[in-house]
């Protein structure tokens, strides 16, 4: 119901602006000419909400998971550009250039003078060209802080760019209610973006942590812990995940996602497993004891408390484990009685994070290339291997937590969907997209 409410706000949103035009009893014009309007604006509403999408609301993330926030962000996004291609394509109206008898409010009369259309030629052509940065963004040869410092500044110039552009060349922009619809929705996706680099960054410097122990646990995984320095820490679900930022300023953008692998029984000393994946954590060598962190969240929805399902099913793929051992420890220390099975799949036996949170567990480790002596189970985490350790019954009543690879997650949701899984039943949370 949360989700439903949720997705017809947001339509309320975008859709406003082609309401507020339909009240105006306005001269009737070209249907081709209302669509491209109507493309236009749509698209521009997107625009704005795009920022409110990624501003990180902790309230939000945890009802519908980070996750689904930021594939919906990525694939209306691409819905948006698609309107605003087609925007100046489809008017077929009556270009500027002199009085027409027939028409002296101008309402039937599409401007062609450039200085009216040239914040939108720009955002024109800006704004596919964010677009495909962003889909093309890890194959390219720029770090994901450079990226995301161009992403938000280029977004801020685009969205001005077409605010200019809709209020001057807009038939129906022109009214002043719809222009202040535009002009507020605009500040609200300022207020967004300057929530992320400049109100958060400021509540974090004066909430710092620092680094307690840093050990490297396997050839290419670390544990991190940090302690909070001068409070009391942050409150937080088992499973949750934050954003990181170790040895840089609170305004500087070299943080990462990483999951939580402590629980809140443990105190306030955060618990991190982290793999040697990009530019920040093949530099965990150089991290000591000692060293300030400043950390954003918690953020996500894999959350099992408050969940009624009569079994609880962990299935990790590499460090994916991380927010397994905190479900597996708070559950634990609260006495849930429920009954739990962890499938914990790697490439090669010397990779498997050595826990005694596992060892109370019943637990089914899951080598892709394991040694000759291996007696556990072999291959991937697929839907055969899934068939052996999980009935029909279990897959329908159960919740499902999945963490770890996309591919390997995409086929236990299909998998556990075709066996009966109710949707709600199963948790997911990517750090990757397309």
């Amino acid at each position: 119901m949360q989700s439903v409410i949720l997705i017809l706000f947001y339509l309320v949103i975008v859709l406003m602006p082609l309401c507020l035009s339909w009240a105006l009893d306005w001269p009737p014009r070209p249907l081709l000419d209302d669509i491209a309007s109507g493309l236009g604006m749509v698209a521009f509403a997107i625009i704005l909400t795009e920022f409110v999408l990624s501003g990180r609301f902790k309230r939000l993330s945890k009802r519908i998971g980070m996750d689904v926030i930021q594939r919906f962000h990525q694939l209306i996004a691409r819905t948006a550009l698609a309107f605003a291609l087609l925007h100046p394509f489809m008017f077929g109206g009556t270009p500027s250039g002199g009085h027409r008898p027939w028409d002296p409010t101008r309402a039937l009369t599409v401007t062609s003078e450039f200085s009216d259309l040239a914040s939108g030629i720009v955002a024109y052509l800006l704004f596919p060209t964010f677009v495909l940065l962003a889909i093309a963004r890890t194959q390219l040869d720029y770090k994901y802080e450079t990226w995301r410092l161009m992403h938000g500044i280029g977004s801020l110039l685009i969205a001005f760019l077409l605010l200019d552009h809709t209020i001057s060349a807009g038939r129906y922009s022109a009214d002043p209610t719809i222009m202040w619809f535009w002009v507020a929705m605009t500040g609200t996706a300022v207020a967004a973006l300057l929530n992320i680099y400049v109100f958060q960054p400021l509540r974090q410097s004066t909430r710092p942590w620092k680094v307690t122990v840093i050990k490297r646990l396997t050839p290419f995984q670390w544990q991190l812990k940090l302690a909070p320095t001068g409070h009391n820490g942050i409150t937080y679900d088992a499973g949750q995940f934050v954003w990181l930022n170790i040895g840089h300023s609170a305004f500087s953008h070299y943080e990462n996602p990483f999951s939580i692998s402590s629980a809140s029984v443990d105190g306030n000393e955060l618990s991190f497993i982290i793999k040697e994946l990009g530019d920040f954590t093949r530099t965990l060598d150089q991290v000591s004891p000692g060293t300030l962190a400043y950390i954003d969240g918690p953020y996500g929805n894999l959350i099992i408390e408050g969940r009624t399902a009569q079994g609880v099913a962990l299935i990790a793929g590499g460090v994916g484990i991380a927010p397994m051992l905190g479900i597996l420890r708070q559950m634990r220390a609260t006495g849930d009685k429920r009954p739990v099975k962890l499938i914990y799949g790697n490439r090669l036996q010397e990779q498997i994070i050595p826990s005694e949170d596992l060892s109370h567990e019943d637990v089914v480790y899951v080598l892709s290339e394991p040694p000759e002596d291996w007696a556990g189970e072999t291959g991937r985490i697929d839907p055969a291997l899934l068939e052996r350790h999980f009935s029909p019954e279990i897959c329908q009543t159960w919740l499902f937590v999945l963490c770890g690879p996309p591919a390997m997650m995409d086929a236990v949701e299909d998998h556990l969907l075709s066996k009966g899984t109710p949707s709600s039943n199963i948790l997911s949370e990517r750090f990757t997209y397309d």
